[in-house]
């Protein structure tokens, strides 16, 4: 498959906003043909056309699964982008435990991809609960997704640090991670017991629990600006009252303004419910 033409991406463009709410854009077409390519050859497919037919038939299990996985496979990598992890430790969490000292602080990692996010998120909590005895308890981290083949890696917790993990210090490698004799390095078991997987569709109606922080980044640029409306006002009923929301500024709709506060800080800006 070299190319996908105008009427076959339009049919799946079309697809994916009627079956699962997702939005595909116009400029990502070409990475939407890399990303399928895999998909076609694990179920002998030769063509979008081809597969557009297959995907609701009987016989054809996992292959919308795969589908979307393919073109929504975010890449997640320890501790992120610099400026969450400093908004967390920073701003976000002191504020919480500042108005509740002690506090369990419940965070949801709602695209939450390989699990390298949340279990960062459990890392710097208890880095900032050592630093800071008696104002941090353990951390609850829900972690979701929609990709079972991500929540599968998750779960094992195994995975590859190379030199471009550089949130992954020496000393965080020998507190939080086990060498393993195959290769590669896993997720101490300590870290890993504070962490649930569970799958989860951001447009599903029924929320996963009560939170102090909810973070989803570069999720929600897959969504129309009415379906990413309605996750978000998802997000704020599911935020305890003064939590926060942390997102990309460009997956945010200014009319959201009436839920959130927007809170500047010198690494970006987070969104405090209203």
């Amino acid at each position: 498959m070299e190319t996908i033409n105008t009427s076959d991406y339009q049919a799946l463009q079309i697809y994916l906003r009627d079956a699962c709410g997702i939005l595909l854009r116009d400029s990502a077409r070409d990475l939407a043909r890399r990303r399928l390519r895999p998909v076609l050859d694990n179920h002998q497919l030769t063509s979008i056309e081809e597969l557009l037919a297959r995907l609701d038939k009987p016989g054809r299990s996992g292959l919308k699964e795969a589908v979307i996985d393919g073109v929504t496979m975010s890449e997640s990598q320890w501790f992120g982008e610099a400026a969450v992890f400093s908004l967390l430790g920073d701003q976000v969490l002191p504020d919480i435990v500042g108005r509740n000292p002690g506090k369990r602080v419940a965070v949801w990692s709602a695209a939450c991809s390989t699990g390298q996010e949340p279990y960062s998120v459990a890392m710097l909590v208890r880095e900032l609960s050592e630093k800071n005895p008696g104002t941090l308890s353990e951390p609850r981290v829900l972690a979701t997704d929609t990709s079972r083949s991500a929540l599968e890696v998750a779960r094992r917790a195994h995975y590859e640090i190379g030199p471009d993990d550089t949130g992954v210090t020496a000393v965080r490698k020998e507190r939080f991670f086990r060498s393993i004799e195959k290769g590669g390095w896993q997720v101490s078991p300590d870290i890993r017991a504070l962490v649930e997987f569970r799958e989860l569709n951001l447009l599903q109606r029924t929320l996963p629990g009560k939170f102090d922080v909810v973070i989803c980044q570069n999720a929600l640029v897959y969504y129309s600006a009415e379906k990413r409306k309605a996750i978000l006002a998802r997000f704020h009923a599911a935020l305890n009252p003064g939590g926060y929301l942390i997102a990309g500024s460009s997956e945010l709709t200014g009319d959201m303004t009436e839920l959130y506060e927007p809170i500047a800080c010198p690494s970006g800006t987070a969104y405090r419910k209203k």
